[in-house]
């Protein structure tokens, strides 16, 4: 997945706010940014690696004139930069065969569609204003045109379940997205979702362990995670965040639990001083918020002590374990 240059539109475009929805929050603007701002973003380090993204809003649901505007600064500053494209967001019922072209003329390199389930009661309930058939064909337009197809998913919707998580996971992997994203829900002040006094969040352990088994199943498939959960640095305005299985660190946590489990498996039969060996840039996941997992597999039966080490011919979540030499 590329890095990315955000530029916020927060609500913009979108028909009507979703029950879980407050972008304001996220993003930390109540305005979205003007095209005529974008040539003033300070360019990225690595721009050949790097899309101009818009985050937030339903772009290609924005009014056409403006829209094009988006398009036309974003184009020029790619164009000044060496950017390698441009990546926005839409809602699966607001994008065709024709917008699709326009995208493509203006140099969109990445769409993400906001699935969010797969099950048509839950968008109900979600006030989401589109099918899952909708999201099929919004699929069909997009990656017939050869730009890169990223899929948001939620846990923890109203009305939805574990079982209607892996259900929506299916038959996101049989549309053989270029990469997924999966958001557990938070309750958010200003969202329809926290004046329902109905909805029962996700607690984090939850959220932590339907996640792990979301991830794996996508690995399984061959389909990148490219985002799991929200990240630390996007943050919340003071005391916007109401409840839900919120952490900072939600990735690590849930592939440290991944970890853990295949490394009690690659550790049957060991006994002592055994190395575990990983991939690259893996050990920190595998050692566990502050190295738990790591005591927990010291003291398993029959282990004195974990080494943790790196190898970059490791792939995925594979663990390998030896003995000590």
């Amino acid at each position: 997945m590329s890095g990315a240059v955000g530029v916020f539109i927060p609500h913009l475009g979108c028909p009507h706010r979703c029950t879980f929805c407050n972008q304001n929050t996220i993003a930390d603007t109540a305005l979205p940014t003007p095209p005529g701002k974008i040539t003033g973003i300070l360019p990225p380090k690595d721009a050949a690696n790097t899309e101009l993204a818009f985050f937030g809003g339903s772009f290609t649901a924005i009014d056409r004139d403006l829209m094009k505007a988006y398009l036309e600064a974003g184009q020029a500053y790619v164009k000044r930069y060496g950017l390698r494209g441009i990546r926005l967001s839409t809602r699966p019922d607001a994008i065709d065969d024709d917008i699709c072209e326009i995208l493509l003329s203006y140099g969109v390199t990445t769409v993400e569609l906001g699935a969010q389930s797969m099950d048509d009661a839950v968008l109900t309930r979600c006030e989401r204003g589109h099918t899952a058939e909708d999201i099929e064909t919004a699929v069909h337009c997009v990656k017939q045109t050869g730009m890169a197809l990223i899929l948001q998913m939620m846990t923890g919707l109203p009305g939805d379940t574990d079982a209607g998580a892996l259900m929506t996971a299916r038959r996101l992997a049989a549309l053989k997205p270029t990469g997924v994203r999966i958001y557990p829900t938070l309750v958010l002040r200003g969202s329809a979702l926290a004046k329902d006094e109905g909805y029962q969040p996700q607690t984090l352990e939850e959220a932590v362990v339907l996640c792990k088994a979301l991830v794996e199943f996508f690995d399984r498939e061959h389909i990148p995670v490219v985002k799991l959960g929200l990240h630390a640095e996007e943050g919340y305005a003071a005391g916007e965040l109401v409840a839900g299985p919120y952490h900072p660190a939600f990735r690590e946590l849930v592939h440290g639990e991944i970890y853990l489990e295949r490394a009690k498996t690659a550790l049957t039969g060991l006994s002592g001083a055994v190395v575990l060996t990983v991939g690259r840039g893996r050990a920190s996941q595998l050692a566990g918020q502050r190295g738990q997992n790591r005591k927990i597999l010291a003291a398993l039966p029959g282990i004195t002590s974990i080494i943790i080490a790196e190898d970059t011919n490791i792939a995925g979540f594979d663990v390998v374990a030896t003995g000590k030499i």
